[in-house]
Parts: structure tokens; C-alpha cells; sequence
């Protein structure tokens, strides 16, 4: 039967036949956050709209083109979060979080929403994982940083399909002396810019370094480096960097183009890339934003973080069928047409008590035992346990291996524990 509503554009329904490797990701995910001693943050899915304007910027395109705002009945302008380090930092800063000497490590994750075009690995509503770090400065948190992503990667088993690569931004100063030489390059090789370019010319031409554009990459390639105008400071933090994560094994790729457009980052930039995934490449960002801070409010405080696509971790992990399987039953519970579903129903309820880490799935529908068990089949579940008149009568059940070359064989209600723990003890 065909619903008469169907889905917004882009805002795709995960369904229980997809769900196991999300499922999968968000367990990782908490057992890493947790090793590493990070504190879970959430946040609204709707914020003030001067947010995202003040920290993403008004002359931006997610700003411009791909929030999703409106004005509620008070005419206040809100808008659904395109990305969610504002947000904790609005949060951090409300609750109190943000006291002078105080460090934080904070983890997130949901969905935000962007007014993009629908591709593979890109929707308009998107879930996140992110990390922030705020109150530490020097390349010691960076690192961690980077480990604990890397410590993700391996535990869903895509790390050897993933590739590590870092920028520094330098400071303030030796950003100031970089825009102008760049701007100046770009104004001399002004008609080989295409329209998104000679906007960014105006108002991020470090963006520019970021082009895909293929009639564009002989002249990028030219332009000149940031790394030719770093202080000694910023060098020498950016080596430490290197050397921390060199000590670890972490191999890094020095990708000199990569950039962020907004005033507030600083110093150390990194995105972890496939080759997997066609265009769509990185699969994790993040860098330092030691001004972001300050921006919406605070008071100056050092703060670094990266953001991953789930989706893209999950499409990644398809790809190298890294994917569990489908959730089926450990247990389904059938009953003869002779005994009440109460009675059956009962059944199923002490099973899950008995054992409560497997997964108890109890037919409250009529038929034949040998239709019951059809279904049972097809569930893929390892064992069914079968109440008939005769077990009813004597306290017993049926136990048949559904996976295992072993035949039904009738139990005493007080051996059903242990036989369904021997049964189930490579899945449990």
C-alpha cells in the first residue's frame, strides 16, 4: 500500500534492515569516547540564527545558501544547526563550563541539516560525531585528538582505508602577511578564476586553495605557501606536532592547500580521507579555532575539536564489508495451538529474565507448529523453544537447534537456562 506522504528530499528513513552498522558505530563510538575520558554534550537541534551567523559568518554559502531558517511566532529568526561546534560552545559557555583554568573534553553526536543537493554521502539531514577540546593550547591536545580518531578508525576496522592529512594556519600575523600575498597573486591571474573564486577573492581567498576546479589547479598550484610566512613559534609548533604523531605511527600526509575560510582558526588543520567513496573524499575534519571562543562571547580560551560524517563512516565501512549483519533473534518462542498466549507469553518473559543479554522474540500469532517454525527459520534465529500441551502439563519445554546439526529434545523448565546458555555462548 502506497503512503500518501512520502519523505522530505534528502531526509532519508534508516530502516531496521540498514540499522546494525549504525548500531555498531554509535557502541564504538561511546567505548572510544570513554577510554579517552570524554564527556558526552547534547544540544538543541534548533539555535538562535545569530549564531551560526557570527561563528560560521554571514558571507559564507552554508550562511547564505544552505541553512534551514525561519522566524517562530515571536518573529525570531531560528534555524536548524548546519554543524554543532557553535552549538557547544554556546552550551559550554550558558552552563557555566567555561571557567578560567578549566579543561574540557566533550563529545556529540545527532543530526544537522543542510540545503545541499542529495548525493552519496551528502544528505540535508546528516548526523555528526564530533569532539571538542576546550582550555588547552599547544599541539600535545591536537595529537590526542587525531589518536583518538585513529583509535576509532581501527576498532571499525577501516583504518588501513583511510589517510591522515595536516596544514598548519599559522597565527593571526602570519595569516595577515599570507592574505596579502594571495590576494595580490590572485588579482594578477584574475580572469582564471571562475565565478565562486572571484567571490572568495573578496571574502576568504584562502578558500580559493580549496577549489576543485580542474581548469583552476596548474595556477593554485603556483600561488604562494603559508608555510613561507609562519614565525618561528608557529613552526615549531607545527614540527612538535609532527614529531608527536610520528612517535605514535601515525603516518601524515603535509597538504599545503588545506585550509579553513574562517578568521577564527589557527595553527593546526588536519581531515582524515578515503579513496573509497569517489568524490566524496574526507570522512573527518578539524583543526584549532583558539578564536572562536572569544567570538560568541567568552572570554579568550584555547579550543580545538574534529567533526566526522556518519554517514560516510558507514558507507566506508560497507565498502570494506566491515558491516555486521542484520540483528536476528537469539530465542523464538512458538506455542501449540492448545496452550493460551498468556501461557506463552509467560514463557517468553522468564526467558528474558533468565537471560538477559539475548534477544527474545515470542510469536503471538496463531498457526501450525510447522508454520511457527517456518517463521522461526526465516528469522534466523539459533534456537526455538516450543510450548505444547504436554510440556504445560509437565513443566518442561522443547528446545530445537535451529543452526546446529542437534536435535529437539524436552527439558525441565530448570535446565533451560543452561541449555540456552550453552546453545547461545558463541553469540552472547
Amino acid at each position: 500500500m502506497k503512503s500518501r506522504f512520502t519523505r522530505l528530499r534528502g531526509m532519508p528513513d534508516l530502516t531496521p534492515a540498514g540499522i546494525a552498522p549504525w548500531q555498531q558505530l554509535e557502541a564504538v563510538v561511546r567505548q572510544v569516547m570513554r577510554a579517552y575520558s570524554y564527556e558526552e554534550l547534547r544540544t538543541p537541534l534548533i539555535e538562535r540564527t545569530s549564531l551560526f551567523e557570527r561563528s560560521i559568518g554571514e558571507a559564507t554559502d552554508i550562511v547564505e545558501k544552505e541553512m534551514y531558517t525561519f522566524k517562530d511566532r515571536n518573529d525570531e529568526s531560528l534555524t536548524l544547526r548546519p554543524e554543532n561546534t557553535a552549538g557547544c560552545v554556546r552550551a559550554a559557555l550558558e552552563n557555566g563550563l567555561l571557567q578560567p583554568g578549566s579543561v574540557n573534553r566533550i563529545w556529540y553526536t545527532g543530526p544537522m541539516f543542510r540545503y545541499e543537493r542529495p548525493q552519496l554521502g551528502r544528505q540535508r539531514q546528516f548526523f555528526q560525531t564530533g569532539a571538542e577540546v576546550y582550555g588547552l593550547a599547544g599541539p600535545a591536545i591536537e595529537a590526542e585528538l587525531i589518536l583518538l580518531s585513529a583509535r576509532l578508525w581501527r576498532e571499525l576496522g577501516i583504518f588501513n582505508a583511510v589517510q591522515l592529512e595536516v596544514n598548519t594556519l599559522g597565527d593571526s600575523e602570519d595569516r595577515g602577511r599570507f592574505r596579502e600575498q594571495l590576494v595580490d597573486y590572485f588579482q594578477a591571474h584574475r580572469q582564471e578564476l571562475d565565478d565562486d573564486s572571484l567571490r572568495r577573492l573578496e571574502r576568504n581567498p584562502l578558500r580559493i586553495l580549496d577549489s576543485k576546479n580542474p581548469d583552476m589547479q596548474t595556477m593554485i598550484k603556483a600561488a604562494p605557501s603559508l608555510h613561507g610566512n609562519l614565525s618561528s613559534a608557529s613552526a615549531e609548533h607545527y614540527a612538535q606536532l609532527l614529531d608527536l604523531l610520528s612517535s605514535q605511527g601515525i603516518t601524515v600526509t603535509e597538504n599545503r592547500r588545506l585550509v579553513r575560510g574562517l578568521d577564527y582558526y589557527s595553527h593546526t588543520v588536519f581531515e582524515w580521507t578515503t579513496d573509497k567513496l569517489g568524490a566524496q573524499s574526507a570522512i573527518c575534519a578539524g583543526g584549532r579555532y583558539d578564536g572562536l571562543l572569544e567570538q560568541l562571547g567568552a572570554k579568550a580560551m584555547p579550543g580545538v575539536g574534529w567533526a566526522f560524517g556518519m554517514e560516510r563512516v558507514v558507507a566506508l565501512m560497507d565498502n570494506l564489508q566491515q558491516s555486521p549483519e542484520a540483528a536476528v533473534p537469539d530465542v523464538f518462542v512458538i506455542a501449540s495451538n492448545e496452550v493460551s498466549s498468556a501461557e506463552s507469553l509467560l514463557l517468553a518473559e522468564h526467558i528474558r529474565m533468565l537471560m538477559p543479554q539475548a534477544s527474545v522474540l515470542h510469536n503471538t500469532g496463531a498457526g501450525s507448529l510447522k508454520s511457527q517454525f517456518r517463521k522461526a527459520d526465516k528469522s534466523g534465529a539459533r534456537v526455538t523453544v516450543v510450548l505444547g500441551a504436554d510440556e504445560l502439563e509437565q513443566s518442561t519445554v522443547s528446545v530445537k537447534p535451529m543452526l546446529k546439526d542437534e536435535p529437539q529434545t524436552t527439558i525441565s523448565r530448570e535446565a533451560l537456562a543452561g541449555t540456552l546458555e550453552r546453545l547461545l555462548a558463541d553469540s552472547l
